[in-house]
């Protein structure tokens, strides 16, 4: 049985940080912003989401390369979790994102937006798709 509460996921980016949320019964995972990774208040603001949120679960997509094994952007994903433990003692996972980011662009492609108006478009959607896969495992648990 799933403890209920609303879950939180972020796809880990150089330049931009998607967030999504779902609902306290994990049924819809729904965008909810896109942060500047670079922003000085980047802790605060994420703070800011928590208190609003009230999350039981944090997952954050780990950015395994397709051979499954950890590269730069994993390290990196790795230090915005210790950065969001330093906030939070809200269990956090990482999450294998591999095909996260595809998939959100092929769906953002497939409703007709192109990937330059819609790059903050495809980091939401690819955090709703980290926490919809977190949530099937969660699930099976």
């Amino acid at each position: 049985m799933m403890k209920r509460g609303r879950r939180i996921a972020f796809d880990y980016g150089d330049v931009r940080i998607g967030v999504a949320v779902s609902d306290s019964d994990s049924i819809l995972s729904s965008p909810l912003t896109t942060l500047k990774a670079t922003d000085r208040n980047l802790n605060q603001l994420i703070s800011q989401i928590f208190s609003e949120i009230d999350p039981v679960a944090i997952y954050v997509g780990r950015p395994a390369l397709l051979s499954g094994k950890d590269g730069s952007a994993s390290e990196k994903a790795s230090e915005f979790v210790a950065q969001l433990a330093t906030i939070t003692t809200v269990p956090i996972e990482m999450i294998d994102e591999r095909m996260s980011t595809i998939s959100a662009a092929r769906n953002l492609r497939d409703a007709g937006r192109n990937a330059k108006e819609s790059k903050e478009s495809i980091d939401m959607a690819a955090a709703v798709a980290i926490l919809d896969f977190a949530i099937e495992i969660e699930k099976r648990k």
